[in-house]
């Protein structure tokens, strides 16, 4: 994968966790389905807590650009709390960027 890859984390209380995840799962399916090439991950921290974090990841062969990054943020809409944090990437061997 080359290009801007997007990780998005969120925090979300224990109890709401298994639907949530189920939803985002199923809105990332559906957006792979119909986009070609599409990496869509769902992570969640490994050390227990409460709000539970969970981080969903996408990258695309062409990358992730503001356009798609809405298409993502459309999907999981409802599904997601509204409080999500977006960070943006480029692999490391595209040149650094101030």
């Amino acid at each position: 994968m080359t290009g801007r890859a997007l990780f998005v984390y969120w925090r979300i209380d224990a109890g709401d966790l298994p639907a949530t995840v189920a939803a985002v799962r199923a809105a990332q399916a559906q957006l792979a389905s119909a986009w070609p090439g599409l990496q869509a991950r769902l992570w969640q921290r490994s050390d227990p807590g409460v709000p539970a974090t969970v981080m969903e990841t996408y990258a695309a062969p062409d990358g992730i650009d503001a356009a798609a990054q809405a298409r993502i943020d459309a999907a999981v809409a409802g599904h997601v709390p509204a409080q999500r944090h977006v960070e943006a990437f480029l692999p490391a061997d595209s040149g650094f960027r101030d």
